[in-house]
């Protein structure tokens, strides 16, 4: 086939006129600036806030393809809301430092902690999902997903303090419920029971009620299925029926050990 073909072939595949990884490089320095913005002791933030208000802007421009959207007025109604959100990260970080006996301070939570930093990317992409700009938000909760390995959908909704420990491999869904003062550990996942696209907008994953333990691989799917508070949820465990209060779910695998005789 000629180069020339090659190339025509190629553009008439190229239908989508929106799909520019501009939009995904320009969220991924985005949300970094905002993260350093609020958190970095050595970062000015009167300078970098008017500098993210322009970034925004330039991703309104990249995001905001369809016609009707409002999205140039998000900046400073999303601004009002940080405050807020950074009581919330706070108080994350702090049930972080007084219920892990391997955190040594509160800065060893906010630079080392990936279950943190997964939870502070989520809370500041799920305000912005809650305001509906198109696409920005997933894409922040990507750039912890790929540096994590969290999966935290930013439509979820979870309560403070949340804490994630250890992190790697957790996934929780768009309709996820998580309450206050709720643990999990690697590999949880919080999902669907099925995927169609029937579904969407109808809640389709669990919810957890307050001061629940879940630890590591649990998996709870279910749009009805709720997890009472007080509730400590082994490793392992498959649950896709709720749970009431004040429970204790565990698996208990079969595990054999046999001694061998080495013949000497």
């Amino acid at each position: 086939m000629e180069i020339n073909q090659v190339i025509l072939n190629i553009q008439e595949q190229k239908k989508l006129p929106n799909l520019k990884y501009e939009i995904r490089e320009k969220t991924t320095a985005f949300t970094k600036r905002l993260f350093y913005t609020l958190f970095d002791s050595a970062t000015p933030v009167e300078e970098n806030i008017k500098g993210l208000g322009k970034d925004f802007q330039e991703l309104v421009k990249l995001v905001c393809w369809e016609p009707g959207q409002p999205c140039s007025e998000i900046w400073n109604s999303y601004c009002k809301k940080l405050p807020k959100i950074l009581e919330k990260l706070s108080q994350d970080a702090k049930a972080i430092t007084e219920s892990d006996p391997a955190a040594n301070s509160l800065e060893e939570v906010y630079l080392a902690y990936p279950g943190f930093y997964a939870i502070a990317i989520f809370r500041l992409s799920h305000e912005l999902n809650k305001i509906k700009l198109p696409l920005v938000p997933r894409l922040m909760t990507e750039c912890a997903h790929r540096e994590t390995g969290v999966d935290i959908n930013p439509g979820a909704h979870i309560g403070v303090p949340f804490f994630i420990d250890h992190a790697t491999g957790v996934v929780i869904g768009e309709t996820t419920v998580i309450k206050n003062n709720v643990k999990i550990y690697q590999g949880v996942t919080l999902g669907a029971l099925s995927v169609d696209r029937k579904l969407r907008n109808i809640k389709r994953h669990p919810t957890i009620e307050n001061n629940v333990t879940i630890y590591a691989n649990a998996t709870i799917l279910g749009g009805d299925t709720i997890i009472g508070a007080n509730s400590v949820i082994g490793g392992n465990v498959w649950l896709t029926s709720s749970v009431p209060e004040n429970s204790m779910v565990s698996h208990t695998p079969q595990i054999n050990i046999k001694k061998t005789v080495r013949n000497e």
